[in-house]
């Protein structure tokens, strides 16, 4: 089985074949992926209308020379995997019609993929991982954690209820005035920097449930920042390190504690699985390591390359989903808000600690 996927929800337009091998495990064929980064970064974020923009100029060649680099035809494909949300509504179109007009044009079935399904399942790419497993889904748009109990089949267990992980470090870097994109500036500081020099707070530390609130901290570094302004080099890599070990302290809490809720609810995970753009962070990847292995876990984190945005997580999710004859309409509407819910099994979308007693 061989997929094409298209990724374009945000600032990165993707295009990836990956073949399903006989022993159940995936190969990606081919891998583009062209970044955003230099169209946006004199805004210090992303622009809607410049992504959309640049996906429409950009998609088609990279589709052709994924394609080329695979060694694959059209006709050596299964099926066309498209995201089609959550995300920039503009670029979700871009990438979704596309999509449909390869799909209409081969006669090859489409499959409308989440982009959150797509990261949720990227582990079982790269390491074949077993459902169930715990997943913690961590990017500038998104912070959740999940119980992933099969395709189409997951349970929320705690999420944000303010600020996503990277929108609160990218938000921070551009308070200390540091380049876009802001996670890997305040992870570049942060290595130079004292993290105990300022009593930032850990909000939601030891609270019931698993989620997630960072709008506080955010807000103590602003606070501390024009206390002590102006900043000097070392205020700012002192300020980084502060934050990011207040960071990894409530997302390692927030962890465990949803490892509990998974215990209680569910039964075993067979993995710890990080996902996303934050993975990336390896101060918050050598964090959870120790969490899985204090927990009996393995954790299980994509390559760096997998962690952003790309089109080779589209295009598994599109083989998970096209080896259950998951296929999608070509009607298929672009969805700008997909939140991940179960739906198999008729458990609820999400388990509080009332639930789990």
């Amino acid at each position: 089985m061989i997929v094409l996927g298209i990724e374009t929800t945000c600032d990165e337009t993707a295009a990836s074949v990956v073949a399903l091998q006989r022993d159940g495990r995936g190969h990606i064929l081919s891998n583009e992926i062209l970044s955003q980064i230099e169209e946006h970064a004199p805004y210090g974020g992303v622009v809607p209308e410049i992504a959309a923009r640049a996906h429409v100029t950009a998609l088609d060649g990279l589709i052709s020379r994924a394609m080329a680099r695979a060694q694959v035809s059209f006709k050596d494909l299964d099926g066309i995997a498209a995201a089609a949300g959550p995300g920039l509504v503009g670029g979700v179109i871009v990438g979704l019609t596309t999509g449909k007009t390869l799909s209409l044009v081969t006669d090859k079935p489409f499959l409308a993929v989440n982009h959150l399904e797509a990261h949720a399942l990227s582990p079982r790419l790269t390491d074949g991982v077993d459902f169930p497993y715990l997943l913690l889904l961590a990017s500038g748009g998104h912070s959740q954690l999940l119980a992933v109990r099969g395709v189409d089949d997951y349970v929320r267990l705690g999420t944000t209820i303010d600020d996503a992980i990277g929108e609160a470090f990218d938000k921070t870097a551009k308070m200390l005035g540091l380049p876009y994109p802001g996670g890997p500036s305040v992870e570049r500081e942060a290595e130079r920097g004292n993290p105990e020099r300022f009593a930032l707070p850990r909000p939601m530390l030891g609270r019931a449930g698993a989620d997630f609130s960072l709008s506080g901290l955010k807000t103590a570094v602003r606070i501390e920042a024009e206390r002590i302004a102006p900043l000097t080099n070392t205020d700012i890599a002192d300020l980084c390190a502060g934050f990011q070990a207040a960071v990894t302290d409530v997302v390692v809490d927030r962890t465990r504690a949803a490892l509990r809720l998974f215990r209680t609810s569910i039964g075993t995970p067979n993995a710890l699985v990080v996902a996303g753009g934050v993975a990336a962070n390896m101060t918050l990847r050598r964090a959870l390591h120790r969490l899985a292995s204090e927990s009996g876990l393995t954790l299980v984190a994509p390559p760096l390359a997998l962690c952003t945005d790309n089109g080779a997580m589209i295009a598994w999710a599109g083989i998970e989903r096209l080896r259950l004859g998951l296929v999608d309409p070509l009607d298929t509407p672009p969805k700008p808000r997909w939140p991940l819910t179960a739906k198999l099994s008729g458990m609820p979308d999400s388990i509080t600690p009332e639930d789990a007693a």
